[in-house]
């Protein structure tokens, strides 16, 4: 992968890639001052076909749809340093986000009948989803990805495009997994409140609840497949303008060659499905009326410099002519309150309306 003294020079080489409308991705890593990119030679639409592939993945939530990934040996790769905060123009987006009252009401329906559900023991967790459609013009692409990567440092941020998919871009906190020399990183996150200057929060069943379910299925999935297992947490963790629960869950693999078995294991976790999961999928799928399509899915590197960084797909937004398309959700328990619900989508939707 190239170097790139200067971050202009990067965001110049980034810029006239798009020009040409051929795929690339920009992203950097959670607490790390490196961004780098992978831009396609060509316009071809890669599909996965093994993970032993090396590339940048870009998979949808839905487990029968297509993986994308863009082959490393197809493109051109290059990294520079942030040393620090961009300066971000003076020009703003105009944006007009007015809330529907019938698809909060329609949202606030949904949840309950979930919360109904859950009640009658049809399951113990259900992650209901929604999109919010907000108008915008005069967006600057690059302009929204330097405000994501100046305010959510913790955060995986990205910009996704591909001429025939289309153009995401998110700043996610959760990892999916990381694996490096077989040793092993996840993690379980669930529980969300609004940050209010201080870690020390006080977290209800709900929330506690909700985190331990998440936690569970992580480790009752991998527990045969690692060694020297270590669980870290819970603890309070900063998101942008929200806190989750988090606890870190480590290991070595016991092969060399389970990754795919892992991602299948753990993709769609309890924190963007549901418990059980083959339930929770029938009834997101019935209910939420639409198609998640890549949101909620995982992304990242694939087999990459020995390793692989995969993180879920939280906390992005699609951007398509004068309309940017937001993604947001939560996990619905049986002691969940449908408005509370709504709320919380509305508090997540702000992370990504903040930087258009």
């Amino acid at each position: 992968m190239e170097l790139l003294n200067n971050i202009d020079s990067f965001f110049e080489k980034v810029h006239k890639v798009y020009k040409t409308n051929l795929p690339f991705v920009v992203y950097r890593k959670p607490n790390e001052t490196e961004i780098s990119a992978l831009c396609q030679k060509t316009a071809e639409l890669s599909i996965l076909k093994s993970f032993k592939e090396k590339g940048f993945i870009f998979s949808p939530f839905s487990k029968s749809e297509s993986k994308i990934i863009f082959p490393y040996d197809s493109c051109e790769s290059f990294q520079s340093a942030i040393k620090n905060d961009f300066k971000l123009k003076s020009t703003i987006s105009k944006i007009n986000n007015a809330k529907d009252e019938n698809e909060k009401e329609q949202h606030i329906n949904i949840v309950q009948n979930a919360i109904d559900f859950i009640r009658n023991n049809g399951a113990k967790k259900i992650v209901l989803s929604r999109k919010e459609i907000v108008s915008c013009k005069n967006v600057d692409v690059f302009e929204v990805l330097k405000k994501m990567l100046n305010n959510y440092k913790n955060a995986f941020v990205y910009c996704w495009f591909h001429p025939k998919i289309g153009l995401w871009m998110g700043a996610t906190p959760e990892r999916l997994i990381s694996i490096e020399k077989d040793n092993l990183k996840t993690m379980a996150l669930a529980g969300t409140q609004k940050y209010n200057g201080t870690l020390s929060v006080k977290w209800q069943e709900k929330e506690l609840h909700e985190q331990q379910f998440v936690t569970d299925f992580i480790l009752e999935n991998i527990i045969d497949k690692i060694e020297h297992l270590q669980v870290e947490g819970p603890y309070t963790v900063k998101a942008g303008s929200l806190v989750h629960l988090r606890t870190d869950i480590l290991g070595k693999l016991k092969a060399s060659d389970l990754l795919e078995n892992i991602i299948h294991s753990l993709h769609p976790t309890p924190a963007i499905c549901g418990i059980p999961r083959s339930i929770a999928t029938d009834f997101i799928i019935k209910k939420e009326n639409y198609n998640r399509t890549f949101y909620s899915g995982y992304l990242g590197e694939l087999n990459i410099n020995n390793s692989t960084n995969l993180v879920v797909n939280l906390r992005c937004m699609q951007l398509v002519a004068n309309k940017a398309i937001l993604y947001i959700g939560g996990g619905i328990t049986g002691e969940s309150n449908a408005k509370n619900e709504w709320d919380e989508t509305v508090a997540k939707a702000e992370i990504m309306l903040r930087v258009l």
